[in-house]
């Protein structure tokens, strides 16, 4: 399930950057608005995938999939440019995001332990 809420986490992660371009510096009271809705439900479900998985592959997997999403919705709705350089950077960040999820050792962990997760 925790997987499941990152992913959430991250498509909230893409409007919350998409919003902010579209608030115009939080002049657009609409747009201002759904940045901050986007930026509070996102953190909310990183939060939730953050009491299994480890803090260092779910942030980097909620920013790298933000990340990705972003460029490639900004480049659709703003009509922002799309590179080869962009594309092969998307590719190692795509490769990087599996590495992390195929070498996450918590998934075998939880369904033992129901205790929430301590630095």
């Amino acid at each position: 399930m925790a997987w499941i809420y990152l992913l959430v986490a991250a498509v909230f992660e893409v409007v919350f950057a998409l919003a902010t371009n579209a608030s115009h510096g939080f002049t657009v009271l609409d747009a201002s608005l759904l940045t901050a809705g986007a930026a509070a439900v996102g953190i909310f479900f990183l939060s939730l995938a953050l009491k299994t998985l480890d803090v260092g592959v779910g942030y980097t997997v909620w920013t790298g999939i933000g990340s990705v999403g972003t460029v490639i919705f900004g480049s659709v709705v703003f009509h922002e440019e799309m590179t080869a350089a962009k594309a092969i950077a998307f590719v190692l960040i795509i490769g990087g995001v599996l590495g992390l999820k195929l070498s996450d050792r918590s998934g075998a962990d939880t369904a033992t332990d129901a205790s929430p997760r301590t630095a």
